[in-house]
């Protein structure tokens, strides 16, 4: 007795498992370069570390503004602060200094 395949199921088969090698590869590869992905990822924690950095100097930049400010305030005044700030921002001096350029 002679067994006849069909050539339908091996066909089928072959997409089948055509269809599930290309999907597994793009989902292999959206998650290692997609747009949230493992690359994407590593890029925004590197840019965080940079922004906590920055945020770090802004924040000791604004402390010393606060303090700055708080020592030309009326309930405390830095008289050497207010001298400094007069003859760098008005160009005053008293007369009997010499200014070199």
């Amino acid at each position: 007795m002679k067994v006849i395949r069909n050539s339908r199921i091996g066909l089928g088969a072959a997409i089948f498992f055509a269809a599930i090698l290309s999907l597994s590869a793009y989902f292999v590869f959206a998650a290692i370069q997609g747009d949230f992905g493992h690359f994407q990822r590593v890029q925004i924690e590197a840019e965080e570390q940079l922004l906590t950095q920055q945020l770090a100097e802004l924040r000791k930049q604004r402390e010393g503004i606060a303090n700055k400010t708080h020592r030309m305030s009326d309930d405390y005044l830095d008289l050497d602060l207010l001298d400094e700030q007069a003859r760098k921002l008005l160009g005053m001096a008293r007369p009997d200094e010499v200014i070199i350029r």
